[in-house]
């Protein structure tokens, strides 16, 4: 099963390197995230957080799906929207077909570490990209300040990080 798993990951991200970049959100931010997610993964750091990490990671990979679908001309809002969620999200419920991984193993408040963090980083991921939006919308369409873009979302998923750091500590 984890040979299985290692091919499917490694399948899915050969192709996403070879897309055509889309800009729905920065390919900076994206890598940005990923980045806190492998380390904090290296660290040992808890699930919740873990999972909060990963929770923003997934959102930015479907908003740069479902960008670069819009801008190559697929209107349908099923291959637009709901395949990309359903890929990404599934791809990372695959977390719990690795061995020695149990859904509700660790919980907190009655709910599955990992997945709370998952829910709780998709959330703040989504509050950050949407204020960003507002942000550049309230300021002529231009950002305030250089990588604002990667900076506003960036800084939701750190500010919960710390939150349920200061919690689960």
């Amino acid at each position: 099963m984890k040979k299985f798993f290692s091919s499917v990951v490694f399948a899915a991200l050969a192709i996403m390197m070879f897309l055509p970049i889309a800009q729905a959100v920065c390919p900076v931010c994206t890598v940005a995230v990923g980045a806190g997610l492998e380390g904090m993964r290296l660290l040992g750091v808890d699930d919740v957080i873990t999972g909060i990490w990963a929770g923003g990671l997934t959102l930015s990979l479907f908003f740069w799906t479902a960008g670069w679908l819009k801008k190559h001309n697929v209107k349908s809002v099923f291959w637009q929207i709901v395949v990309p969620f359903v890929f990404y999200y599934g791809l990372l419920a695959l977390v719990y077909a690795l061995p020695g991984v149990q859904f509700g193993m660790a919980t907190l408040w009655g709910i599955d570490k990992f997945l709370l963090g998952i829910i709780v980083g998709t959330v703040a991921f989504y509050f950050g990209a949407r204020w960003y939006v507002k942000i550049k919308r309230d300021n002529g369409g231009h950002a305030k300040f250089a990588f604002q873009k990667v900076v506003v979302p960036l800084s939701f998923l750190i500010v919960v990080t710390i939150i349920f750091w200061l919690i689960t500590m």
